[in-house]
């Protein structure tokens, strides 16, 4: 999976940005402009809303089975008006918040002791239910390779041990996370450079 470029990232990130406005303000789905490259490409995505650096709202779409461009945009709609922990975002809200985009990589299975902290993240499938938690959030609470499947587990709504049972199905994948606050850090080095040059 090839890394986005810099105008993908931006890009992404601004149909995000358009699609909570659309959502928020008129009710409505953004209708996705056509694009092109890894854009294009199926892809599973979360979008991730966060308001003075609290979680506001996190949906995603794990298969990838929609182009990259679109899932992104009905999950940003989707995080916004329908993340059943919150309510939904109300306009005035928008100024404060923040866009980020974690973009899957395919699943693969996976054992304890391969387990990267930071870099993986985890899904885990028993019966028809199915836990899975971004590889940042194991980063952002320190925990170890077990603790993450048995929070993994939790958010699925089985027993913290349930990775354990052969009946189980435990996978990981990584991600490609970038942020609106990223990407304003680093706009004033591109502009430096590009009058430097």
């Amino acid at each position: 999976m090839p890394p986005l470029l810099n105008d993908e990232r931006r890009l992404l990130l601004e149909l995000a940005r358009q699609a909570v406005l659309e959502a928020v303000l008129h009710g409505s789905l953004l209708v996705v402009p056509p694009v092109s490259g890894e854009l294009a490409k199926p892809s599973g995505v979360f979008v991730t809303l966060r308001r003075r650096r609290r979680l506001r709202g996190c949906i995603g779409q794990v298969e990838p089975v929609d182009p990259l461009a679109h899932a992104a945009v009905h999950c940003a709609m989707a995080a916004a008006l329908d993340d059943p922990r919150f309510e939904a975002v109300r306009p005035a809200e928008l100024p404060e918040l923040d866009i980020e985009i974690s973009r899957l990589s395919p699943m693969m299975p996976i054992t304890l002791r391969e387990i990267e902290i930071g870099r993986h993240g985890l899904l885990i499938s028993c019966g028809w239910q199915r836990g899975l938690l971004l590889p940042q959030v194991a980063a952002q609470f320190g925990w170890t390779a077990e603790r993450f499947l048995e929070e993994t587990c939790v958010k699925g709504g089985f027993e913290p041990d349930a990775w354990k049972d052969p009946g189980s199905r435990v996978e990981a994948f990584t991600a490609e996370i970038f942020s609106e606050a990223e990407l304003r850090a680093e706009a004033p080095a591109d502009e430096r450079r590009a009058r430097a040059g």
